[in-house]
């Protein structure tokens, strides 16, 4: 399940949305009932990472799949982090266990570190993340059957373009964004050929100081 908040013009970025949205968010997040979730790099490094990025002193590359669980839980918190460039004040996030996924070509010395400091990992995928894998090492390996994804544009789009979004919970407040570049709910598919995937409208609800809550069903067919 994808679950943002976006501009009526469809921008997502943390500061901006910050400033035109409220608690409603995470009220919504509460609702939908998904003990895990998932954000991708910059919106951990954003709210959740070390100042400091990891740097590597040899960056020889892991190379294989591998996957370190450090602790059993009923709920996790997942980072994508495709060359392994965060780094972590704890383990947990909030008290919920942190989970890392990162491709092959991360360095091996990152992932040591994840291991050093208790943190769970998924290493998949020689170039990029193989994100259908890494889904089914969620559920085998950590249990997961239901997780929210939370962003930014780049991951919601990866999941989207690999068929791997079942519903979408979209918070739109009020306000617009309007900058050039700025990143978009779903961005970075690279296939401009690509059909749109169609939706289907499970229901509208008002909800915060002008802030509707819309959630739809995908169809990929």
């Amino acid at each position: 399940m994808c679950h943002m908040v976006a501009s009526i013009d469809g921008r997502i970025d943390c500061s901006m949305v910050d400033k035109i949205s409220g608690d409603e968010y995470y009220e919504t997040l509460e609702k939908l009932d998904c003990p895990t979730q998932l954000e991708g790099r910059v919106t951990m490094e954003h709210y959740n990472a070390a100042k400091e990025p990891f740097v590597a002193n040899d960056t020889t590359a892991l190379g294989m799949t591998s996957v370190y669980k450090a602790v059993d839980s009923d709920e996790y918190m997942v980072a994508v982090d495709t060359h392994g460039k965060l780094r972590w004040p704890a383990s947990e996030i909030d008290g919920v266990p942190l989970v890392c996924i990162v491709s092959e070509q991360v360095a091996q010395e990152y992932v040591e570190m994840l291991r050093k400091e208790g943190i769970s990992y998924i290493c998949v995928g020689r170039g990029s993340i193989n994100l259908p894998a890494a889904m089914e090492i969620l559920r085998s390996e950590f249990g997961v059957e239901r997780m929210a994804v939370l962003g930014g544009g780049h991951i919601n789009g990866g999941f989207l373009a690999a068929g791997l979004i079942d519903e979408v919970s979209l918070l739109l407040a009020p306000g617009i964004d309007g900058r050039k570049g700025q990143t978009a709910l779903f961005d970075g598919i690279a296939d401009m050929d690509r059909m749109p995937v169609k939706l289907s409208l499970e229901s509208v609800e008002h909800v915060g100081n002008g802030t509707l809550w819309i959630r739809y069903k995908t169809d990929y067919k």
